[in-house]
């Protein structure tokens, strides 16, 4: 994924260039808030760089930007004061972050997805072992429900045996 720095410093491709080789990922540059808008339009980005200075003048602006930039990470810097192993290190731990949330969130859906799936299925086998405790129930319908029960029992099995969160990594 790219990386947008938003900037009217002169010289700020050069910037880029730099960032680009330091990162090992793809650095554009947008000259003010209509071409990062546009850029915001084309591209997804994996951090989006503010320099402060545009912020200062054009905070409305900012926000638009900040708001058009869907999931990339926000990294606000001062140019003027920043060289480039300071923005590479500040981008850097924003791309680290992001990285580390994104785990974090995979692992809490995953969790949340297990939960969900052991309930579901206690609840099928207990259910088909009830109805197959009924004397009333027809034969044919009695294999039916012993092939659930036993798919439901089967499937419990997996899920105990070898957690979701395992069968990931």
């Amino acid at each position: 994924m790219k990386v947008l720095i938003v900037t009217g410093m002169e010289g700020a491709e050069n910037c880029a260039v730099v960032l680009t080789q330091l990162l090992r990922t793809e650095c554009e540059v947008a000259q003010g808030r209509k071409a990062a808008l546009a850029a915001l339009k084309r591209n997804e980005y994996a951090a989006v760089v503010i320099d402060e200075a545009i912020i200062d003048y054009d905070s409305e602006g900012a926000e638009l930007i900040w708001e058009q930039a869907g999931l990339a990470i926000p990294v606000q810097v001062n140019f003027a004061l920043s060289g480039t192993e300071r923005l590479a290190r500040e981008i850097r731990m924003a791309l680290h972050r992001r990285a580390r949330e994104r785990t974090l969130a995979h692992e809490a859906a995953a969790a949340a997805i297990e939960v969900e799936l052991k309930s579901t299925v206690a609840g099928l086998l207990l259910h088909s072992q009830l109805a197959l405790a009924d004397r009333d129930v027809p034969a044919p319908l009695a294999e039916k429900l012993r092939v659930v029960a036993d798919l439901a029992g089967n499937l419990r099995e997996q899920l105990v045996a070898v957690p979701l969160a395992q069968q990931r990594a």
